[in-house]
This record gives structure tokens, C-alpha cells and sequence, in this order.
């Protein structure tokens, strides 16, 4: 079997090991095994162009725009992504303080600076503060369902509008408020949805919801984009370490392969890629979207991976969460709006929202956060989760412009209001070695599948050693859909690899 790649080194000694996927998780496994002397036989495969992964930083609009990862989420001394961030010098005076460091949102996001009812006029800030300490008071609750010897539903949603229900018999106000109390709640329902990377809160298994481990730290932003992160990660890396657009066609594995240029040896694993190219391996470290391993499963793996592991993948959650990002020539909010919220004022969370997603995407949209410093531009940041924003990928930049220009001159109340001068999307479902955003734990699911999607193969390894260990965010338990839960999870497996070496050289 012919290899290819550049992987021509003479018989030598040490293992060979090919991590597949240059995304945070696998360049923090790559690093870590670069640094130790036995992994002198490393390469990356990376799909597409790029390092990085779902963290993309890109310049425009006069700045830089975060396509993928935005935030540092809880920078404190217990987070490796703001150690390493910190340790690069990636981050500015406010984000190290200590100030910053000791705040506890509990995970929440701050409340609107302003809020515009899709009918146009402002909706009272006080009223979107109740109804958010109501909302983020019942998301605490649903944490408390993790030790539980059993749950009322099965689903965070279903707890939530059960629980809203209840709250509505004490509701005293006249009707019409308690309809936009409602369609308050719902863009706040929206809004997790964009958190948790869900279509709907009612995917979202309600047992295991309060594993997911919130850390203290005021969320931050990387002033010089997210990707410095991952791009001073790869530049440490030896040269000719990563490989780019090499997609993976199938992980052989549990064989007995061969190679020209090491007679006599014998690896386990043979890393086919999409371009006929093909690497013999004794390790090969798994890191690439769980959203890709879903749409590959039956073809990706020869043999096909225990009925077990494959049930896990198929069963955890990944969704979709796409930003849009809009340029002003002038703002039509005050100097000292962080995020507008849009409430549509005939949308519940107790009433299944409309099916036609071809009127109905832009009801998906929870609001816009301004992004800072672009001068002379002026940016917001819109987000949008689920089946909408998986549908909002198919239009055309005009039909999004249209329509968001549209809603903005109805909620402002203003017709004369100018369009935005340009658009910038995410794609995250179209993207072909991505499929989505992150992962959840889906209802069905629970925190074991988590723990059985980093099991390393094969999982009798009393007879044969690691050949495919797993990474990623989806592969750590309490860190999922984060950023240091996928840097982690790349140590964890290069550590794993390190521990399992025998003694003194391999010939």
C-alpha cells in the first residue's frame, strides 16, 4: 500500500501517530505530543485550508469578526483557553483582571440594553428583566434535576413551559401584557436554544442538563480574534507537521497494513483520504465534529465501530447556531447599546411556532449584539439557532439583507430607515467537515455517551493497543460545545497516548 503526504522518513524509532482534524482539539494533542521526545512521527490532516476548525476568525468590515467561537467562556484560572490565551499575550488588561476573573453569571447572558416589538415601539426593559429572572431562575432549577432518582419530563423545554404554566395563574395583568410576557419568555427560550446549540429546548435531555460545568468569569472576547489562539498553537508545531486539504475518507483500523518504505513493520491503522492517499499509522488521534461523524458513520470506519459507539454518536445532539453579521453606515441605536432584543409579539413558548420556515426563519432570530470598536464601521452581530438558521444558510445575501431590513424598519417604527450596507454569515450546517455547531446531550442521551464517544479503539485492549482515540468537544462530559472542553480533550487523549508508551525505545 502506497503512502503519501510527505510521510517518507526512513524506518526510525517511535510510533506513528496522525491526528485527523487541525481544529483546537487537535492541535492541542499534536503540541502536546510534539513536546515529548518518543512522538518524533507526527502529522496532522486537516480537510479544509485552514487550522482552526469552528474557531474562524476573519477580517472585515475594518475589523475582526468571529465566524465561529466568540467568547471565552468563564476566563478564570480554572479555564486552559484563557491560560493559554493569557500565556500568548492574546488578551487585554480588562479580560486578565482579577475582577473579571472572580464574576458569576451562572452561564446566563446579560440582559438587552434595548427591546423592539415586532410590531415596532420599544417593549419596557423592566418587563424584559422579570420575565429574564424568571426564565434564568427555572434554567437553575433544571440543573438540579441531575442526582434526581427520576425527572417529570424528559426535557428541559417540557420542565420550562410546565413551570411557566404554573407561573401564569399568578400573572394579575391584563391580557395583552401577558401575551408579551410570553413572547418575552419565548426570545428567551430562542436564546438558549443559541446557547445549547438546539432546534428546540424540548430536544434537551432535562436529567443530565446540569452536568455541563459553568465556570466563573466574565465571558470575553479575544480583542485580535479567536484564532490567534489556535494559530499561535500550530505555529509551535514542527514544520510539515500539518497537512491541509486532506480530507479523511475511511479510518482502517483492527488491520495488519504495510508500507513500502518500513519493511517488515506492521501498523494497525491505515488513514484513507479522500485523494486515494493513504497513511499507515499506529495511533491515530480522532478529532473532527461529531455533526461529521453522524452524516459518515457507515462509511467512515472499516470494520464499522461497536454497535455500542455508533448508538452514542447517533444519540448525543448537534445543532446548528449561525451568526449574521450586519454593517450600518450610521447606527440606529444609542452610543451605549451592548445587545437589542426583538420579541415577537405573537410568538409563545407554550404554542408550537409556525411550520413555513420560508416567512417564519427571521422569528428564530433572537436580537443583535453591537460589536465593539469598528470605526468607522458599525456591526451587529446577530444569532440564530435550529431548523430556521439551518434554512437562513440556503438564501442569498440579498433575500437575508431584504429581510432583515424589513424587520428593522417595522421594529424601529422607522420606513426611511437605510438598509445595511453589507452581510457576513456563518454557514455552519452547509459546511461539509463541520455539519453543524456543537453538541448537546439530546433526549435519549446522557453524560455515559459522552464518556463512551472517548473510549478509544479497539476496546479490548488487552490484546491490542490504542489505534483510534477520540477527541473533541463532544468527547468531555462537563465541558461539551466549548472551546477548553475541546483543547482538554485533545490533551487528554495526547496524555493517554504518553502513558500507554512501554519503557526504552520502540525499534
Amino acid at each position: 500500500m502506497e503512502s503519501s503526504g510527505g510521510i517518507t522518513e526512513p524506518p526510525a524509532r517511535g510510533p506513528r501517530v496522525l491526528v485527523v482534524g487541525g481544529g483546537i482539539a487537535g492541535l492541542a494533542a499534536a503540541q502536546r505530543l510534539c513536546g515529548h521526545p518518543t512522538f518524533r512521527h507526527l502529522r496532522v490532516l486537516e480537510a479544509t485550508a485552514r487550522a482552526g476548525g469552528r474557531i474562524r476568525s476573519e477580517r472585515s468590515f475594518g475589523g475582526v469578526v468571529e465566524i465561529g467561537a466568540h467568547w471565552i467562556h468563564g476566563p478564570s484560572q480554572g479555564n486552559p483557553v484563557f491560560q493559554l490565551a493569557a500565556k500568548y499575550g492574546l488578551l487585554g488588561d480588562k479580560q486578565l483582571s482579577e475582577e473579571n476573573q472572580r464574576i458569576e453569571t451562572g452561564g446566563h447572558l446579560g440582559l438587552p440594553s434595548v427591546s423592539y416589538a415586532s410590531s415596532g415601539g420599544g417593549v419596557s426593559l423592566e418587563l424584559v428583566a422579570e420575565m429574564g429572572a424568571l426564565f434564568y431562575s427555572l434554567i437553575d432549577q433544571t440543573r438540579e434535576f441531575l442526582h434526581a432518582a427520576q425527572t417529570p419530563v424528559p426535557s428541559v423545554g417540557e420542565y420550562l413551559k410546565a413551570e411557566i404554566s404554573q407561573h401564569m395563574a399568578s400573572w394579575t395583568e391584563d391580557e395583552d401584557t401577558k401575551k408579551l410576557k410570553l413572547a418575552i419568555l419565548n426570545n428567551f427560550f430562542n436564546v438558549e436554544c443559541c446557547v445549547s446549540g438546539t432546534h428546540s429546548l424540548d430536544l434537551v435531555a432535562l436529567a443530565p442538563f446540569g452536568e455541563y460545568t459553568v465556570l466563573p468569569g466574565l465571558d470575553c472576547t479575544f480583542p485580535g480574534g479567536y484564532q490567534g489562539l489556535t494559530n499561535h498553537i500550530a505555529a509551535s508545531l514542527p514544520q510539515d507537521v500539518m497537512v491541509f486539504n486532506k480530507p479523511v475518507k475511511t479510518l482502517h483500523w483492527n488491520g495488519c497494513f504495510q508500507e513500502a518504505g518500513s519493511p517488515g513493520e506492521t501498523f494497525p491503522v491505515l488513514v484513507e483520504c479522500e485523494d486515494g492517499g493513504c497513511f499507515p499509522a499506529h495511533h491515530v488521534v480522532l478529532t473532527v465534529p461529531l455533526g461529521f461523524l453522524k452524516e459518515h458513520l457507515d462509511t467512515f470506519f472499516e470494520p464499522p465501530l461497536p454497535a455500542e459507539k455508533a448508538e452514542a454518536i447517533r444519540k448525543i445532539g448537534f445543532g446548528t447556531n449561525n451568526k449574521i453579521f450586519l454593517e450600518f453606515k450610521e447606527p440606529f441605536w444609542e452610543p451605549d447599546v451592548q445587545l437589542i432584543q426583538l420579541v415577537w409579539e405573537d410568538a409563545s413558548p407554550l404554542e408550537d411556532a409556525a411550520p413555513t420556515l420560508r416567512d417564519a426563519w427571521l422569528r428564530k432570530l433572537i436580537g443583535f449584539i453591537v460589536l465593539p470598536s469598528f470605526q468607522p464601521a458599525h456591526v451587529l452581530c446577530g444569532f440564530i439557532a435550529g431548523l430556521e438558521s439551518e434554512f437562513m444558510e440556503t438564501l442569498s445575501d440579498e433575500e437575508v439583507l431584504q429581510s432583515l431590513t424589513h424587520v428593522f424598519r417595522r421594529v424601529t417604527g422607522n420606513p426611511e430607515l437605510p438598509a445595511p450596507k453589507s452581510v457576513l454569515r456563518s454557514r455552519w450546517h452547509s459546511a461539509p467537515y463541520t455539519r453543524g455547531s456543537y453538541s448537546y446531550v439530546a433526549v435519549g442521551s446522557t453524560g455515559d455517551d459522552i464518556d463512551l464517544l472517548a473510549q478509544p479503539l479497539p476496546v479490548d485492549r488487552e490484546k491490542a493497543q490504542l489505534q483510534i482515540l477520540f477527541a473533541g468537544e463532544a468527547t468531555h462530559r462537563t465541558f461539551y460545545s466549548t472551546t477548553h472542553g475541546a483543547l482538554l480533550s485533545g490533551w487528554r487523549e495526547a496524555d493517554r497516548l504518553i502513558q500507554a508508551q512501554p519503557p526504552g525505545p520502540r525499534l
